[in-house]
């Protein structure tokens, strides 16, 4: 596949957050009121937040969850349990606040914007709801296993239009941003997605998604390995990402592949999901490599090939609670603890400040 257009490829040229605050930052860290390394993850989390934002007094403010919708083609061949319809009937159900993203999203003071990148179905009776925006690429991907999933000029809009919501919410003086989605069949696309890009057997990388049962999950998996040799020149060792992402994926990862690549451009912190949304971390990590710098692994996902994802890309997750329903739900609650974490940085005393002794002080 070519290479990326101009624009796109300039806005995606990432650079890592400069390292030159490290020992500052661990210094300001270690002279808290506290002992050292006693806050755990909360600590590893308030370094990387500082190096991001170059600041030992960061700040998250307007923390946003972006919700992503699609369809896919493929589900026409049985790999999920449930129609297609309730794509549409999910977004209907966010935009009236029903769903357990808004209810976290609702809790813990976070932004929730869902995007149409794809639905089969007609929202224009919602085109002023203020958490909808409505800019769908087509209504729904081809199913790949007859031709690729979208062209290379669907991909480049979806790309692009992931990457100016996260500027407009940037904009707003979001510096916390995490991505969530919602598409029946979207686990198809991410196993495709994983396997061509990790190497892994199809094995490792299909599960269950909405719950197939012994049979169901064979099905899937027998239809995903005819998929993947319909497109051998995808298998070799170094694919092309958005190739692979064109081939196989859903707009709404192709969206979040573009929040991902811009929301590191713009050096936000990015909090990332599950199996779907570390899907389309995935390739955008294989564009850019440095997004990952920028990046908060909030859970461990129960679905298949999850953890393996978290692997090949060095993660280390905030929670392990048993989640698998996507939407951004993991996202929203680790959103609190990046929180806490850039919140002791900023403001908890010193031993200096306190009048506290350190170990160094009692000879200890």
């Amino acid at each position: 596949m070519n290479a990326l257009s101009p624009l796109l490829a300039e806005l995606f040229d990432i650079a890592a957050p400069a390292t030159a605050m490290d020992a500052s930052l661990t210094h300001a860290i270690d002279i808290k009121t506290k002992p050292p390394g006693s806050l755990g993850a909360l600590e590893r989390v308030a370094h990387q937040v500082g190096r991001i934002q170059q600041s030992a007094t960061p700040d998250l403010a307007r923390p946003a969850m972006l919700v992503f919708a699609g369809d896919h083609g493929i589900v026409a061949a049985g790999v999920s349990p449930y129609p297609q319809a309730v794509t549409a009937q999910m977004v209907h159900n966010f935009l009236r606040g029903g769903a357990a993203i808004n209810v976290f999203c609702r809790t813990h003071g976070i932004e929730l914007e869902v995007v149409n990148a794809g639905v089969a179905a007609d929202f224009s009776s919602q085109a002023l709801h203020a958490s909808l925006v409505d800019i769908p690429v087509a209504r729904g991907t081809q199913n790949f296993l007859e031709a690729p999933a979208m062209t290379r000029e669907q991909l480049e809009t979806a790309l692009a239009a992931g990457a100016a919501r996260v500027g407009a919410h940037a904009s707003r003086g979001t510096r916390m941003i995490g991505f969530g989605e919602m598409g029946i069949g979207n686990t198809s696309s991410a196993a495709c997605l994983m396997q061509r890009l990790s190497g892994l057997p199809l094995a490792a990388c299909v599960g269950r998604g909405t719950g197939v049962d012994d049979a169901g999950l064979a099905r899937k998996a027998a239809t995903l390995e005819r998929a993947l040799a319909a497109y051998p020149h995808t298998a070799n060792e170094m694919p092309d990402p958005l190739e692979t992402l064109a081939t196989f994926g859903g707009f709404e990862i192709a969206m979040m592949t573009g929040a991902y690549l811009a929301a590191a451009k713009l050096g936000l912190v990015i909090v990332v999901d599950g199996f779907i949304s570390t899907s389309a971390l995935l390739v955008a990590a294989r564009v850019s490599p440095a997004v990952l710098d920028y990046c908060v692994f909030a859970h461990a996902s129960d679905e298949t090939g999850h953890r393996a994802m978290l692997d090949i890309l060095g993660a280390t997750p905030l929670l392990q609670l048993g989640l698998r329903l996507g939407e951004g739900t993991g996202a929203a609650l680790a959103m609190p603890l990046i929180q806490a974490a850039a919140a002791f940085l900023r403001e908890m005393a010193t031993f200096d400040g306190a009048g506290v002794s350190d170990r160094e002080a009692t000879g200890q």
